[in-house]
C-alpha cells in the first residue's frame, strides 16, 4: 500500500535496479548516540576527549580505523577494551534509537515498486542484526553488508559484494548515505550515490565528492528518488 505523494510519482523509466542505505544516520537516528559512546569510551580509557566533529567523522568507518582516528595514543593491546566501553555506553542509550520519520514507508514503497533493497554499513553483523529486529525491520532487505564481513568503507568491497550476490551492475545500482566514506564507497565501486546531510557528516564535507544530489532530510530524499532513482 503506497503511502505518501512520493510513491505514487516512481519515475515510469527506473534508473536504478539496486538501492543500497547506510544504516546509522541515514535510516537511523543514531549519530548522537554513537558520537556520545565513542567519548564516553575515550574518557573510560583515560584518553584525551575527541570533539564532536573528530567523534562524528569516524562513525561508518572500521573500527581499527575509527579507534586510531578518535584515539590516537591508545595501545592497539587496548583496543579490545575500547570496544568493551563503547558497547557499553552505546548500548545504555539504544532504546532511544528510531528510524528517521518517513524511513520505514520509503522503503516499504521503493520496494513495492520493485526496487532491489540493502544495506552497507559500518556495523557488525550481531550489531546490525539487532538494530534491525530493534526497528522491525527484518525482511525487508535483499542483502546486508556489513563491516566485519569483509573490507570496511569507503574499499569497495562491501558495495561490490552485494552487486555480485543481487546480480546489478555498478551502472543500475545507487548508495545512500551520510558520511563521506559512504561516498567514496560508492565511487571505487563504479556506482551512482545520494548524500543525506541530516546524519554524522555535513553538506559542507560531502557536496565536494560530487554525489548526485544532497539532501536535506528523509523527506527531501523520498522526493529525490520519486523523481530521480
Amino acid at each position: 500500500m503506497p503511502i505518501g505523494d512520493a510513491a505514487l510519482s516512481l519515475p515510469a523509466q527506473r534508473h536504478y535496479r539496486l538501492i543500497v542505505f547506510d544504516w546509522d544516520g541515514t535510516l537511523a537516528d543514531s549519530t548522537e548516540l554513537i558520537a556520545d559512546a565513542i567519548v564516553g569510551a575515550c574518557r573510560d580509557l583515560g584518553e584525551p576527549l575527541p570533539g564532536e566533529e573528530a567523534a562524528r567523522y569516524v562513525i561508518g568507518l572500521g573500527f581499527t580505523s575509527a579507534v586510531a582516528h578518535v584515539a590516537p595514543g591508545l595501545d592497539p593491546a587496548s583496543y579490545p577494551a575500547f570496544a568493551a566501553a563503547y558497547r557499553k555506553h552505546y548500548l545504555g542509550g539504544e532504546a532511544r534509537v528510531r528510524l528517521f520519520d518517513g524511513a520505514r514507508e520509503m522503503l516499504h514503497d521503493l520496494d513495492i515498486a520493485g526496487y532491489r533493497l540493502a544495506v552497507a554499513t559500518g556495523k557488525s553483523r550481531a550489531g546490525l542484526e539487532h538494530a534491525l529486529a530493534h526497528c522491525d525491520l527484518h525482511g525487508v532487505f535483499h542483502a546486508t553488508r556489513c563491516a566485519d564481513e569483509g573490507m570496511p568503507k569507503p574499499h569497495p568491497d562491501m558495495l561490490l559484494n552485494l552487486m555480485s550476490f543481487l546480480a546489478v551492475e555498478p551502472a543500475q545500482t545507487l548508495m545512500v548515505g551520510d558520511t563521506t566514506h559512504d561516498l567514496e564507497l560508492a565511487r571505487n565501486a563504479g556506482a551512482d550515490c545520494v548524500a543525506v546531510s541530516y546524519g554524522a557528516h555535513g553538506a559542507a564535507a560531502l557536496a565536494p565528492l560530487s554525489p548526485r544530489a544532497v539532501v536535506e532530510s528523509l523527506a527531501a530524499l523520498r522526493s529525490w528518488l520519486a523523481e530521480h532513482a
